[in-house]
């Protein structure tokens, strides 16, 4: 009789805590192997404290706000420096007493209620950031437009975030929004008149009027009814329609972006310089809310000056500033001087410097901590290069992939699609090559796109992108991801492009050339050119039959209806323009030739600032690309 074989059975536990074993291995020859595991560790509690955060929000009733935020701190340092601007000091108790007496001046002449919209034209001062907050205790949200923009364009930000109402601190009022039954509210000055009677729809909020006003709070009761997904701002970008869109930034979405100070490492004791525009997602947000998140200090200043711009740090002892990749060229741009590293500040925050500048900043600013980030205002992807690595945008870190599934995909830049497989989903490109970023949508990373714009919205969606039904977020940027980890930022697709720190949409430039009698159809796109980030803007033009090209009209009209930094630098003058077979327009082989004269045998013209378009030579030419010529 044989004897049963006795067979040893493995406990339970025994693969766990063998895992457990492989996994601290694991661990471990990773933190040998990886040189910024500190800083990759950081980088993750800072983040997942963030989104503990972010769910405990979710769950207050009633929701705090970034406005409670600023509420807690006037209770905590009432007399602590909060706005710095001019010579003139507003601590955090004074910003929220101006703040009350604006919203009560405001609520008896206008009409609001909770979820309304009401409309900011102002350049960067105090009384923005009074108006704003003035606006978020009534419950309204606020739409943030960019003073540059004229006639059609001003009247498209209505439309679609549905405003009824316009603060501002200018006199200029175009009539057009009289005649949508728009409400103007003029801050700061006296009524406003026109041949001897006030104008219709125009009103003032004067600075009697305000100071008349109870500084006392406001019953809480009047934002009640907010959730973390109400729009608390609307931000406009431009796009492919050519007019802009106003993206959607709810509660949830700006508490996050505010974040990004907490991230980069900015403590309350920080002062913190802003002099990028208020209506940017950069200044704003990512600035002065970001500044109240933290109860920081913020010197304000109109606009940027190279001149002043250490000057300011040191007179005020900035410790933290801000920038976009233009402004720190300009700085290293400017006359050397003694004192250069004589400062305080000890960190840049900001997006798009590249390589050469970062390094050249860093030799001659001194040990300055430069914290790069990568995001859209109306997109569910971002990046931080919170390491410093020199030319990278950001860094990949494991907590993206488990919140925010994103990949770079193939895209052909010649159709303009991304590239699919013989089963009709996106190809991933190897490490290190070049793609164009896409983001899963999801509940966690959600995309809410842009006001009354459906047809917009649907067009950065990319659908069936690796299995059937998933949605994906087109960034529009082709990125590359090295085998480290670091991701580089190589070139943006599409109906835009970026010029002195603004998005410009090649179809609202093009729709404002073919308004010139002499032109017929115009092909809009950037170029680069050497020492400069971003494209400047070019036009290729096809004129009228029996007409010539009228380069005084042309100056004319792009002065009078599009910003400086839309207006194209050159324009080249074509027999027909090259088109695909869905009658779109070719742009690469146009990108690929730039303006240089002795490649283009079309005639070409260039901007000159003073004379405008003039016949474009080889020595204008040479005077660029060596950088003697200032764009």
């Amino acid at each position: 009789m044989k004897k049963a074989r006795v067979t040893q059975k493995r406990s339970p536990h025994f693969s766990l805590i063998l895992q457990a074993i492989v996994n601290i291995f694991s661990v471990y020859h990773q933190v040998l192997l990886n040189p910024y595991f500190v800083q990759d560790l950081r980088y993750t509690i800072t983040c997942i404290f963030i989104g503990l955060r972010i769910e405990s929000i979710k769950r207050s009733k009633p929701l705090y706000t970034m406005l409670d935020c600023f509420l807690d701190k006037v209770k905590k340092h009432p007399d602590k420096q909060f706005i710095v601007f001019e010579g003139s000091c507003f601590t955090y108790r004074d910003v929220d007493l101006q703040s009350n007496k604006i919203a009560r001046a405001l609520s008896l002449d206008a009409v609001l209620e909770e979820g309304d919209t009401v409309a900011l034209l102002m350049g960067n001062e105090p009384a923005y950031v009074f108006a704003w907050l003035a606006l978020a205790k009534l419950g309204c949200a606020a739409a943030l437009l960019n003073y540059n923009i004229r006639s059609k364009s001003l009247m498209q930000c209505f439309s679609c975030c549905g405003a009824k109402v316009l603060l501002t601190s200018s006199e200029e009022v175009l009539p057009s929004l009289r005649e949508q039954s728009v409400s103007v509210f003029v801050l700061g000055q006296e009524e406003q008149e026109e041949g001897g009677a006030r104008v219709e729809g125009v009103k003032t909020l004067s600075s009697g009027k305000i100071q008349q006003a109870s500084d006392q709070p406001l019953d809480p009761q009047l934002r009640s009814k907010a959730t973390i997904k109400s729009p608390t701002l609307y931000i406009y970008t431009s796009g492919t329609t050519g007019l802009p869109k106003a993206a959607v930034i709810n509660h949830e979405r700006m508490t996050l972006a505010a974040s990004m100070q907490a991230i980069a490492g900015v403590t309350r004791d920080d002062v913190i310089y802003i002099y990028l525009p208020l209506y940017h997602t950069a200044g704003f947000v990512m600035g002065l809310v970001g500044a109240i998140e933290r109860g920081n200090t913020v010197i304000l200043r109109r606009k940027f000056s190279a001149s002043q711009f250490w000057d300011d740090c040191r007179k005020y002892n900035v410790t933290v500033i801000q920038y976009i990749g233009e402004i720190m060229r300009y700085l290293c741009n400017t006359p050397k001087k003694d004192n250069d590293r004589q400062h305080k500040v000890r960190l840049a925050l900001g997006n798009g410097i590249r390589a050469d500048t970062w390094s050249e900043f860093l030799e001659r600013f001194g040990d300055i901590r430069i914290c790069e980030c990568y995001g859209a205002t109306e997109g569910n992807v971002g990046f931080v290069n919170y390491i410093g690595k020199v030319g990278a945008i950001g860094r990949e870190n494991f907590i993206h992939r488990v919140g925010n599934p994103y990949a770079l995909i193939q895209y052909d830049t010649e159709r303009e699609e991304p590239v699919r497989d013989c089963r009709g989903f996106c190809v991933k490109v190897p490490k290190g090559e070049t793609g164009l970023l896409v983001a899963k949508i999801s509940s966690r990373a959600p995309f809410s796109g842009y006001a009354k714009s459906p047809q917009q919205t649907e067009r950065k969606k990319l659908k069936d992108v690796f299995v059937k039904g998933d949605q994906y977020f087109n960034s529009g940027d082709l990125l590359r991801i090295d085998n480290e980890g670091f991701v580089y930022f190589m070139d943006r697709i599409g109906d835009t492009f970026r010029w002195k720190g603004e998005n410009v949409a090649t179809t609202e430039v093009s729709d404002n050339l073919i308004m010139v009698e002499c032109i017929e159809e115009a092909n809009v796109y950037g170029v680069k050119v050497p020492g400069h980030e971003g494209r400047i803007g070019m036009a290729a033009l096809t004129l009228k039959d029996n007409m010539e090209f009228d380069s005084k009209a042309t100056y004319e009209h792009v002065k009078t209806s599009l910003p400086s930094y839309s207006r194209p630098r050159f324009i080249r003058i074509q027999n027909s323009l090259d088109v695909t077979g869905t009658f779109k327009m070719m742009k690469v082989k146009l990108v690929n030739e730039g303006f240089n004269p002795s490649v283009i045998r079309d005639r070409l013209f260039y901007l000159e600032d003073k004379e405008g378009y003039i016949p474009m030579t080889q020595e204008i030419y040479s005077s660029i690309t060596d950088g003697k010529l200032r764009l």
